[in-house]
């Protein structure tokens, strides 16, 4: 079975299919609805066979689905039928999640995605919990606001990674892991990585979107209950922090 596999940014689209060695990619930006996603990788994935597509996508996404649209790309992604779009069995997971599959070796992994925005991913003993850690509070905005594209462009690289630091931080302290994986286009900025980080690798999206389509027991869980663990003592840690 070959497998597409999409990688959706804010910046560009990334597409590489089963068999194939060297990706291939096209901007993306804040105007790029879903069709016209669709519209590009179809184009561009000319001459490549492939019988199922895994897409990853910079927002939560249930039963499949996007559940909203994301910050940094057009409209018209909640909902879309992807299945139909590509006339293909189609499997939608968040962006970081699908990277963080791709970087998970054992144990208790966060991942965080240093990009666009601040993608994050949680998986436990191989089962995947996509979160929304950049969407919190910090400081004056989110965690997102410092850490992720905007953050680096307004702050500067010296006090971009200073935050960088103090977020890699309180998320570790909050949720305990036994492995971080910094990911993204940004993470490769850093000097150095926080105590207890590991450097990952954006071709490991790739990778993540070829196991999906594995009968691996490292996939996404039907259930929520993990997610919704840390996610309630996460909040509680902010709040104290913020208090």
């Amino acid at each position: 079975m070959n497998v597409l596999v999409i990688d959706v940014g804010g910046t560009h689209v990334k597409i590489l299919a089963s068999g194939q060695n060297d990706k291939r990619e096209f901007a993306s930006g804040p105007e790029m609805t879903a069709q016209q996603m669709v519209s590009g990788v179809r184009r561009l994935a000319g001459g490549w066979s492939y019988d199922v597509v895994s897409v990853g996508y910079p927002g939560p996404v249930m039963h499949n689905r996007p559940v909203a649209d994301p910050k940094n790309l057009g409209p018209g992604w909640m909902g879309f039928d992807f299945r139909r779009a590509f006339a293909r069995p189609v499997k939608v997971a968040n962006d970081a999640a699908m990277q963080a599959l791709g970087s998970y070796e054992k144990g208790r992994m966060l991942f965080l995605g240093l990009e666009t925005g601040l993608g994050s991913t949680l998986i436990v003993d191989g089962i995947v919990e996509p979160m929304e850690l950049g969407h919190l509070p910090y400081k004056k905005a989110t965690f997102e606001d410092y850490v992720g594209e905007r953050g680096l462009e307004r702050l500067g690289k010296k006090t971009w990674r200073k935050h960088v630091f103090d977020v890699v931080g309180r998320l570790a302290a909050a949720l305990e892991p036994d492995d971080v994986v910094l990911g993204g286009g940004n993470a490769k900025i850093l000097k150095e990585l926080p105590p207890g980080c590991r450097l990952g690798d954006n071709a490991n999206a790739f990778k993540g979107g070829f196991l999906m389509w594995e009968d691996a027991p490292r996939r996404e869980s039907p259930s929520a209950r993990v997610g919704r663990a840390v996610a309630t003592k996460l909040r509680a840690t902010v709040k104290s922090k913020r208090s």
